[in-house]
């Protein structure tokens, strides 16, 4: 194992409801809703190891996403009870990629993988991911 490669993909579950601001035209959760629900699994697995927004503004760094792919499998509709799991798949130099699978009664909704980029606050550069910050999603 790398210095960079995370031993255990420990896998953490965000819950959510649908509600009707997520309800695009075709009267099923529209596209910006299930990039905010990507987004908002990846804060709350990162809070949830101590990574919070103040904490990474006192590292002098902030994760920018990179790139979002969501594969669409069954619609989610408003009311229904989502569970957003997700991991760390992979992490290399600057970037990590996210896995992100979103089940509604059992139900494989829709799967996503984001390619996040960790920046320096002072330079707006690229830096190398920390091992002490892999080690608390290990």
């Amino acid at each position: 194992m790398s210095a960079t490669q995370p031993r255990i993909a420990k896998r953490f579950t965000h819950h959510f409801d649908v509600v009707s601001s997520d309800i695009d035209e075709l009267g099923h959760a529209g596209n910006v809703a299930w990039v905010r629900w990507v987004n908002d699994a990846a804060t709350a697995h990162s809070r949830s190891v101590g990574l919070d927004l103040p904490a990474y503004l006192e590292l002098g760094l902030l994760w920018v996403v990179r790139r979002h792919d969501i594969e669409y499998l069954a619609p989610a509709l408003v009311g229904d009870a989502i569970d957003a799991t997700t991991w760390i798949d992979d992490v290399h130099g600057a970037t990590s990629t996210r896995k992100t699978e979103f089940h509604h009664a059992g139900r494989l909704l829709a799967r996503a993988s984001t390619t996040w980029a960790l920046l320096r606050i002072d330079t707006g550069r690229p830096t190398r991911i920390p091992a002490e910050l892999i080690r608390r999603y290990e």
